[in-house]
């Protein structure tokens, strides 16, 4: 499965801090039925057996909604469990050799702040780059700030699709525009809200406007 511009539109990375007794598997489909194209399954605390566990299921909720899931980070459950692909940042496995665990179809994403990050990803071999963070975030304690400008540099400096993430909300969506992404990556945007389903929709409709208006 590759990796098509379209599905990047609104991708959708989870978070279990907002379960607020629900299941993430409930919340994902939620996310889905809103809009979102593309999830990524992020799990810091899980341990292997209920990652797995979760993974797989989510995997074939998202394969009803025609919708590619990756892992972020564990290529190694991403292999077990048959994922469309992974997401690895700068500080995890390098994208070549990702690629040499995964196989050709799978979809590699790589987080880069740099447009040095970004060509050498591209060069590695990877599908789409996460660039951020592109606003102030709370999701993730080792962030850096990436600017407008230098988000633009990356969008021009490479062929592959690039995606913005980083405190994107309804609010600043629209901020994107013109910078060359072809999409955003959330959380709390849409995990965090009261209405998970209404939140996706809401921010389709926005990031579509947005990515058009370049």
């Amino acid at each position: 499965m590759k990796c098509d511009k379209k599905d990047l539109l609104l991708y959708a990375v989870t978070d279990r801090n907002w379960l607020h007794g629900e299941t993430l598997y409930e919340q994902v489909e939620k996310a889905l039925k809103g809009g979102a194209t593309f999830v990524q399954l992020r799990e810091k605390q899980l341990d292997q057996e209920h990652f797995l566990e979760e993974a797989k299921e989510i995997k074939k909720l998202c394969k009803q909604y025609h919708v590619p899931f990756v892992i972020n980070d564990n290529v190694e459950i991403a292999v077990l469990m048959d994922a469309d692909g992974v997401h690895v940042g700068q500080s995890d496995m390098e994208a070549g050799n990702v690629r040499k665990m995964l196989g050709d179809d799978k979809i590699i994403g790589v987080s880069a702040q740099t447009v040095e990050q970004a060509v050498l990803a591209q060069q590695r071999g990877a599908d789409y780059l996460g660039v951020g963070a592109v606003f102030p975030t709370g999701s993730k304690d080792d962030a850096d700030d990436v600017s407008h400008e230098t988000l633009k540099a990356i969008c021009e400096a490479v062929q592959i699709p690039v995606i913005a993430i980083g405190g994107i909300s309804k609010n600043n969506v629209m901020e994107l525009a013109g910078s060359g992404i072809c999409g955003i990556a959330v959380i709390s945007a849409i995990f965090a809200q009261s209405d998970i389903e209404h939140a996706a929709s809401e921010l389709k409709i926005l990031t579509e406007k947005m990515v058009n208006n370049d």
